[in-house]
């Protein structure tokens, strides 16, 4: 708009005519009419001349007005520019953590897969190395089980091995402890199990024949053999066998001595090997020397018992401890069979736990050897 104004600026007409200020040599005749004619020009040439400078001081003002406007155009345009690059940046870094990220992770998934793959080759290293161990100690107890096979086959708690049982081959040495019994006298004045043995009865000569119920629930408790109750085996035995066996007139003591047989706690010594130190107290004594404490009849007591570490003894009669004893002898052959020390096959087990359970059935109904 400023370039047109100037160009119609330039192209108007101009007014009136300009003269020169000094006449020429030819115009001497007419000096005033020349300077009239001056003096006449000269004003309107002022107007236009007015004119002209209005125009120029608005085009400068319009141009102004437009470099400012451009100019704050070119703010805005600058502004938004950088607030776009910003923009630009921040995308670029959420792009750029965004892409990290997904390489850490890819990372980190598969260095777990590798961690875990590693975890588990080590661990079937690991347990295969147990497996062989494993199978070499059973090939080593095995070899042990059959060398002691002899010994521990013809050495039941009844007719015990000397060669397995070392401290019978001295009587002045050996300690009593039959069946689950502790010795904690001195030898000087007990009477040893080994010096009064009994050969078992030839079971060789005798008729027998296996019943097949009765064998049947053997063979289903040496398939896993416990001590639990549960099995038909022992459940049929302690009703028949251990129960009797154990039923003395004194209920109470009864119980704890049956508890103590199963835990394997129960302990007999001889009455004579009884000796108390000098300023100390003996230990809590029930019944006595002509007193039984189970059947609390007046009998001759040779021995004594004490239930765990209680510290209480109690005298029984040589009827009451070979009632115990046979127990004890079942429990402990019983035992052998359950930690695999009986290598032996199944019918002679079986009629060994019968030739127990005679012994049992015989001291329940007061048959006792003449040593007890």
């Amino acid at each position: 708009s400023q370039v047109s104004f100037e160009e119609k600026s330039q192209n108007s007409p101009s007014v009136g005519h300009w003269k020169p200020l000094m006449p020429s040599k030819g115009d001497k005749e007419e000096p005033e009419s020349g300077s009239q004619d001056a003096g006449g020009v000269h004003e309107p040439q002022s107007t236009e001349q007015l004119n002209v400078s209005r125009l120029r001081s608005s085009s400068v003002e319009i141009r102004e007005k437009g470099s400012e406007f451009l100019r704050d155009e070119l703010h805005k345009a600058q502004k938004e520019l950088k607030l776009k690059d910003k923009e630009c940046e921040r995308l670029s870094k959420v792009r750029e953590q965004l892409e990290q990220e997904l390489e850490e992770l890819t990372a980190s998934l598969f260095e777990e897969a590798h961690k875990m793959v590693r975890e588990a080759n080590t661990k079937q290293a690991a347990a295969e190395k147990q497996l062989r161990e494993a199978r070499g100690k059973i090939d080593m107890l095995q070899a042990e089980v059959t060398a002691l096979k002899t010994l521990v086959i013809t050495s039941t708690p009844s007719s015990p091995n000397r060669e397995l049982h070392p401290q019978l081959q001295s009587p002045s040495k050996a300690g009593f402890r039959k069946g689950h019994g502790r010795n904690k006298s001195t030898s000087s004045a007990m009477v040893s199990a080994a010096s009064h043995n009994v050969a078992p009865e030839p079971v060789s000569q005798e008729c027998k024949e296996v019943d097949s119920i009765l064998f049947a629930e053997f063979q289903a408790w040496k398939e896993s053999p416990t001590l639990e109750k549960s099995c038909s085996f022992l459940d049929r035995i302690y009703r028949e066998d251990v129960g009797p066996c154990l039923d003395f007139t004194k209920q109470e003591l009864s119980e704890l001595v049956r508890v103590a047989v199963e835990q394997n706690t129960l302990t007999i010594e001889p009455v004579a090997s009884q000796a108390v130190p000098v300023g100390k107290v003996a230990a809590e004594e029930c019944g006595g020397p002509k007193k039984c404490a189970l059947s609390g009849l007046p009998r001759t007591c040779k021995h004594r018992i004490m239930l765990g570490d209680s510290g209480s003894y109690y005298y029984i009669s040589p009827s009451c401890r070979a009632r115990i004893t046979a127990v004890c002898n079942f429990f402990t052959y019983i035992r052998y069979i359950q930690q695999g020390l009986v290598r032996q096959d199944v019918e002679p087990m079986y009629w060994e736990v019968m030739r127990l359970r005679r012994e049992m059935s015989l001291a329940k109904l007061g048959f006792y050897p003449s040593e007890m």
